[in-house]
């Protein structure tokens, strides 16, 4: 049933409960991220006196740190930069490609279908392509990392990853989303006993305490020492040193295809950002194997279909919203790939991704959107048991159908759907911009881009906004906080669903976004997410 009714019986969550979660406002810079601790280490490193990119490496280790189920050095991403001084926009690629070694025969078909009624490449046989060392694709975001750092940092390398270790050394702290997220991946974190050992007590997942005073660390002795000895070594050493020999080993030792030499062979790209006109602004993208292609088609036709009006998008912007968005998604869905042609159209499966965004802007006006992600939550789900580094399970990316523009094949970059992006609007003024939530992050970006540019919202306006999330095919998911004639207009349209925003499982993304008004930022970030927070810096 898609009816009130039907919705009514279907959830038992409140209809009047109200969350909020103002923007924050400095005239210095502000780290907006998915984790309030690690967005605070990178506001520490910008009132220290560091550049915009000084805050991307501190920030972008420590997530990895506290919220290792969304992203961390075992996995890959892009950035997206603009740096003030020169009026320049930069992208930075570090997204993730299948090992040389790797053997399409050895993900045999099972022909029982589906993996899941979200994941249409057809099954695997023992999951092969979904967990464990199978699943491992070269990780790309130390690399990326480094990338920026080398180009654009002030301070040393050594000292920005220094919160990380700390945060290493205290342990993961056990909370209640903390619980959450690994009681949705304990099933099969059991597979493997480092990652057993790392996340879970007496094979269960671990409970946050009920004393006030009581707390719940899961050690990070592994990881610690494995940040530690990056720190000192420098960031080659995680692909071409003592650290990318035990990642390899560890990898080959439970069956993967990994090497030293695909190690050693990568690096982060620099790129020319995607720019996408809109609305008298630009809108400046990830190029090639992102969903930003797929956000150049989606505005396109909203430049052509929305006419912005005073209050606020109306039933017929909403509609437009999903419209375009569907378009796009069809056009993505048709083939896109690591193959010559194929790159910038878009084909991106419909499994559930966890991913961590994040947007910093400093006092000089320098901004990053940066993305980053294991691809599935927990990744692989293999804890790499000499370094204790989570690996990502990218090769899911992949179609395990032979024969397409993205089947899977050795050393072939990864197709991707993240959107980091920073947009100027007409106004003159700059946002950095993304979210998580796997296919759910181009709805999201497409829609604040639309709430700021066409309706020149700040971001507290943008941030509350309802949404709605039309990358499920036909069907369009409508946050219940929609004005009765949006609901009843998106209703008469479409297959039309509606849900709560709410922390788990999340029928919308998360989006953290930083916005530059003359010399005045503003951060926000989704409201909902109990961790994330805008931090400016003191």
């Amino acid at each position: 049933m898609n009816d009130g009714e039907g919705n009514k019986m279907r959830d038992q969550f409140s209809n009047a409960q109200q969350v909020r979660k103002p923007a924050a406002i400095s005239r210095g810079g502000i780290v907006a991220a998915q984790s309030r601790k690690a967005a605070e280490i990178g506001a520490e490193v910008l009132a220290a006196g560091g550049d915009c990119v000084d805050a991307v490496v501190a920030t972008s280790f420590a997530l990895g740190v506290l919220e290792p189920w969304n992203s961390g050095i075992g996995g890959g991403g892009a950035m997206v930069l603009y740096r003030a001084r020169e009026d320049r926009y930069e992208v930075i690629d570090f997204g993730m490609r299948s090992p040389a070694g790797i053997r399409a025969e050895d993900y045999a078909l099972t022909g029982e279908g589906a993996a899941s009624d979200l994941f249409p490449w057809p099954r695997v046989k023992d999951d092969r392509n979904l967990y464990g060392p199978g699943s491992i694709a070269v990780p790309g975001v130390v690399a990326g990392i480094e990338e920026a750092h080398r180009r654009h940092a002030k301070l040393p390398w050594q000292e920005l990853l220094g919160p990380s270790v700390a945060l290493a050394d205290q342990g993961l702290s056990v909370d209640w989303w903390t619980t959450l997220a690994i009681a949705s991946a304990a099933a099969d974190l059991r597979r493997y006993p480092a990652s057993a050992a790392a996340y879970l007590a007496d094979g269960l997942p671990p409970h946050a305490p009920w004393g006030i005073k009581s707390s719940v660390r899961l050690p990070q002795d592994r990881l610690k020492a494995t940040l530690a000895h990056l720190a000192a070594q420098g960031p080659r050493d995680f692909y071409e040193g003592d650290l990318a020999r035990a990642i390899a080993a560890d990898v080959q030792a439970g069956g993967g295809a990994l090497s030293v030499e695909d190690l050693a062979a990568f690096r982060a790209h620099g790129r020319e950002p995607l720019a996408i006109p809109y609305r008298g602004g630009t809108v400046y993208a990830t190029p090639e194997l992102t969903c930003g292609p797929t956000l150049a088609h989606a505005l396109r036709l909203l430049q052509q279909t929305i006419q912005p009006a005073r209050g606020g998008p109306d039933a017929s912007a909403y509609t437009a919203y999903a419209l375009a968005l569907q378009s796009a998604y069809r056009e993505r869905l048709q083939g896109m790939g690591d193959a010559d042609g194929r790159r910038a159209l878009g084909a991106e499966q419909l499994a559930p991704a966890c991913t961590s965004h994040f947007s910093v802007v400093d006092r000089e006006g320098n901004m990053a959107a940066v993305t980053q992600t294991l691809l599935s939550i927990f990744g692989s789900k293999f804890v790499l048991p000499q370094s204790g580094v989570l690996m990502n399970n990218g090769i899911m990316w992949f179609d395990t159908t032979p024969g397409g523009a993205n089947s899977l094949a050795p050393d072939k970059r990864c197709l991707t759907n993240y959107t980091p992006v920073v947009a100027r609007t007409a106004d003159g003024r700059r946002m950095a911009l993304g979210a998580s939530g796997g296919r759910r992050i181009l709805p999201a970006v497409t829609q604040i881009l639309s709430f700021v540019m066409d309706y020149g919202m700040d971001l507290d306006a943008a941030i509350h906004q309802p949404r709605i999330d039309a990358s499920e095919g036909a069907v369009v998911i409508g946050d219940v906080r929609l004005p009765t004639q949006v609901r009843e207009a998106l209703g008469a349209r479409f297959d039309y669903e509606e849900a709560h925003v709410q922390a788990q499982p999340m029928k919308f993304a998360c989006p953290s976004v930083v916005l530059r008004e003359g010399d005045t930022n503003s951060g926000a970030t989704e409201i909902f997410h109990p961790w994330a927070d805008a931090v400016a810096q003191a």
